[in-house]
């Protein structure tokens, strides 16, 4: 009797067992993610590792209840990141942040590029190349505003960018550890006084985070990202349910900070660091749980070369832009760390970073160029759809 009812829980498609396969999914990953290897962790990334498994073992989903919980696992994220870097992102262009924020955005362009190249030289589909982007450059939120993007439009390859960001995600995290290894001067730099980034001290002991300022800021976002943008191709971009809540997070919590309306210890509290956790487990399980047979057959038909393409345009531009830094603009080594992990919005490369050099800089470097970048991925990764029609 146990076992009949149990079984039919496990194996159904409702609101008890999608529930309890995002749990599962959260909880297993995020117990993988404390594993280290010579000092490198994929972290939370393995809460998409496990929903893909589950998906490929058989587990079969509503997929309309797996699409509302992505979208607002991710609205969650990006609004919270969003307020907590908002109120310094401004004033971080007084401090040098200009030059670093120039070089995230030739980071982008040449990532862009690279795409495009492969594309041309292997003959893969722009489509199935955007997915593979999104992965290289880990920025969940480019993979969702793609698949908003070809869901718009009426085209089936929602699961198969899923797949290429599933695909080139792994290496991609090694890829940018790698970087920032090969990077590092042979010689030792002079001692030199540098400020240390200090980011606000959260507060420790709340009622309870204030949640009001954080749904009106995603109603606000949602309603930005809604604007069409006519750019002269096969349909208009927006910023879409990632990029309106971002840009609305941003600007309204360094206005709320500067009006005095929000507090530092607001926007940095640890209830605002949880919604932020929350949103992006709740994003990857749902994004592994709707894609696993797919991804399997995916593989199989022959994209593990996607792996290699996905490497390539996780490494080339920023060995380019990173040597322009150390070299031309003489960024110190672990600011330049957190420039890469930013330009590529990777916290398991910030978190390496922050290990080599814990006096802060890497946060700086990480910090500063984070929201331009986030906003140009979302952006890049509509366009590179749209070039594709």
């Amino acid at each position: 009797m146990a076992d009949s009812w149990l079984g039919q829980l496990l194996m159904g498609s409702g609101v008890g067992p999608t529930i309890i396969y995002l749990a599962l999914s959260i909880a297993t990953g995020m117990f993988l993610g404390k594993f280290k290897v010579r000092g490198i962790s994929l972290g939370i990334t393995w809460v998409l590792f496990v929903g893909l498994a589950l998906s490929a073992c058989g587990v079969s989903l509503n997929s309309e209840m797996l699409h509302v919980v992505k979208e607002l696992g991710l609205i969650l994220f990006v609004t919270a990141v969003g307020m907590q870097v908002g109120p310094n992102f401004f004033s971080s262009f007084k401090k040098g942040g200009l030059a670093l924020n120039l070089l995230a955005l030739a980071n982008v362009a040449l990532g862009v590029g690279m795409v495009c190249l492969i594309s041309a030289l292997s003959g893969e589909r722009m489509l199935d190349m955007t997915g593979v982007y999104t992965g290289a450059v880990t920025n969940t939120p480019a993979l969702s505003a793609g698949q908003q993007t070809v869901d718009d439009l009426g085209l089936s390859a929602s699961v198969s960018l899923a797949s290429g960001y599933a695909v080139a995600y792994p290496m991609a995290v090694v890829g940018l550890i790698l970087t920032c290894i090969i990077l590092k001067p042979h010689k030792a730099p002079e001692t030199t006084h540098t400020d240390s980034y200090k980011p606000p001290t959260p507060v420790v002991r709340q009622r309870g985070i204030r949640l009001i300022p954080v749904f009106v800021l995603i109603a606000i976002g949602i309603l930005l990202g809604s604007v069409p943008v006519p750019v002269g191709l096969a349909a208009p971009i927006k910023l879409g349910l990632a990029g309106g809540p971002l840009v609305a997070a941003l600007v309204g919590s360094w206005l709320a900070v500067r009006k005095g309306w929000l507090t530092l210890e607001y926007t940095a509290s640890e209830g605002v660091s949880m919604l932020r956790e929350v949103g992006i487990t709740l994003f990857l399980a749902a994004v592994g749980l709707g894609a696993g047979a797919d991804f399997v057959a995916t593989i199989r038909g022959g994209a593990w070369l996607w792996i290699f393409y996905g490497l390539a345009i996780t490494v080339v531009p920023p060995m380019i832009t990173g040597l322009f830094g150390r070299l031309v603009l003489k960024v110190d080594h672990p600011t330049l760390m957190g420039f890469i992990a930013g330009s590529h919005t990777d916290p398991p490369a910030l978190a390496f970073a922050n290990t080599e050099a814990p006096d802060g800089r890497p946060n700086m470097g990480y910090a500063t160029v984070y929201p331009l970048t986030m906003f140009l991925r979302i952006l890049t990764a509509q366009l590179l759809i749209l070039l594709s029609l």
